[in-house]
C-alpha cells in the first residue's frame, strides 16, 4: 500500500504542477524542452556512483523546485516560477513511475525501492 500511495502522490503533484503551469500561461515549448533536462544530472554516474547519486539527488528533490517557486513568487519573476513548476513536474513524474532519490551504492537503489531491471 505505501508503494501505491507514493506513486499516486507523484501523479497528483505532476497534475497540479502542470495545472498551475497552464494557469500561468507559460510557454509550452519551454515546458517540453526542459521537462527531461534534470535527467542530465545522471551524467555524474560517468564519474562514479557516489558523484552520480549526489548530482542526481540535487536535481531530483523538491528543495530546488520550492526555492525556484518561492523566489519567482517573491520577486515576481515568471521564468523562475515556470522553471520551478517544470522541475516539480519532472520530479513528480519520476516518482509516479517509481524513480526516487538515489543511494550511492547503485543507480537502481532508491529511497522508494529498488527499480526493476
Amino acid at each position: 500500500m505505501p508503494k501505491f500511495l507514493l506513486h499516486l502522490e507523484g501523479l497528483f503533484v505532476f497534475i497540479i504542477s502542470v495545472y498551475f503551469y497552464f494557469q500561468n500561461e507559460f510557454s509550452w515549448l519551454l515546458f517540453i524542452l526542459l521537462l527531461f533536462s534534470p535527467d542530465l544530472s545522471m551524467l555524474g554516474y560517468l564519474i562514479n556512483n557516489k558523484i552520480g547519486s549526489i548530482c542526481y539527488n540535487l536535481f531530483h528533490t523538491y528543495i530546488l523546485a520550492i526555492i525556484l517557486l518561492m523566489s519567482g513568487f517573491i520577486w515576481s519573476i515568471d521564468l523562475l516560477l515556470a522553471l520551478g513548476l517544470i522541475l516539480s513536474a519532472h520530479i513528480a513524474m519520476d516518482r509516479s513511475i517509481g524513480y526516487g532519490l538515489k543511494y550511492p551504492s547503485h543507480f537502481k537503489d532508491t529511497h522508494l525501492h529498488k527499480v526493476a531491471s
